[in-house]
């Protein structure tokens, strides 16, 4: 059984017992988190589809570590101009745990 759900604003598909990397949340390690924004529902041959959402359905997750992603390198460069410009970014991930899939 899986859920395909949103959470802030990106989709992600749900398996219970499986980890997954969403964007930043504020929430502190251990914490719970419910998403009630499910946008389907698969168990075996039984599909619900929501009209965005499937209504009544949700699913709660364990907030796990706070990782960050690869390093990113932006280079500016301007030929013959000596404009050389470099800098780098790393964006901030949530790792949750999904433990239950109601619906």
């Amino acid at each position: 059984m899986y859920a395909l759900v949103e959470i802030l604003g990106k989709q992600y598909k749900a398996v219970e017992g499986e980890a997954i990397l969403v964007d930043h949340l504020d929430l502190e390690a251990g914490s719970t988190y419910e998403v009630e924004k499910v946008l389907a529902l698969v168990d075996g041959e039984n599909v619900k589809f929501g009209t965005p959402y499937v209504e009544g359905a949700k699913v709660t997750a364990t907030v796990g570590e706070m990782k960050k992603g690869e390093k990113i390198k932006v280079y500016k460069f301007h030929r013959r101009k000596g404009y050389r410009r470099t800098q780098g970014h790393r964006e901030q991930y949530t790792e949750i745990t999904i433990s239950r899939i109601e619906g």
